[in-house]
This record gives structure tokens, C-alpha cells and sequence, in this order.
């Protein structure tokens, strides 16, 4: 599992201006089934991104299609954890290893 986190790099006016390509692409990976939950932080200087798979080199190619880089709006911080214990609703991301 994946903590993707976004932080700005440019003005909000021109994070803005790729919101839209930005949350179409959001949609498209959670159709995938790659993304869980995401958002922007408060304060909005960034957002997160909860992400599943095994396969960081997969996860950080999907973060460089991200319109956001493409754009040069935000950068991302890739954080892999094993996820050892999960809420009820989330048992199936439950991991017993590391990878």
C-alpha cells in the first residue's frame, strides 16, 4: 500500500487551471482499483492519495502521469508501508508480509 502526497509548487491559480485533467485522472485510477480515498490537505498546499499494489515502479509511473506533473504544479512524496492491520470494511488491503 501507498501514501502519495502532493505538495504544490506553483500558485493555486495554475493548480486550478489542471484541477479538472487532474480529477479525471483520479477517476481513471479508481476505476482501476489502484486508489482508495484521496483529497487535498488543509491547509491546501497538497493532497493525499491512498494507493494499493505491490509494484512501486507501477505506482511512481502513475504518479508521473499525474496532469499535476505533467503540468509542474505539484510534486509527490511515494511513501510504502505494509499494511498490518486494517478497519473491517478494509480487510481485503490487509498485508501479512513484507514485499
Amino acid at each position: 500500500m501507498f501514501v502519495l502526497e502532493l505538495t504544490y509548487v506553483a500558485s493555486i491559480e495554475r493548480v486550478d487551471a489542471a484541477l479538472a485533467e487532474h480529477n479525471a485522472w483520479l477517476d481513471s485510477h479508481y476505476a482501476e482499483g489502484v486508489f482508495l480515498a484521496s483529497g487535498p490537505k488543509v491547509p491546501r498546499d497538497g493532497g493525499v492519495i491512498i494507493a494499493v499494489g505491490d509494484d512501486r515502479a507501477r505506482i511512481e509511473e502513475v504518479v508521473r502521469s499525474d496532469p499535476f506533473s505533467v503540468a509542474g504544479v505539484a510534486e509527490y512524496t511515494v511513501t510504502q508501508f505494509v499494511a498490518k492491520k486494517a478497519a473491517p470494511s478494509l480487510e481485503s488491503y490487509r498485508q501479512d508480509l513484507a514485499g
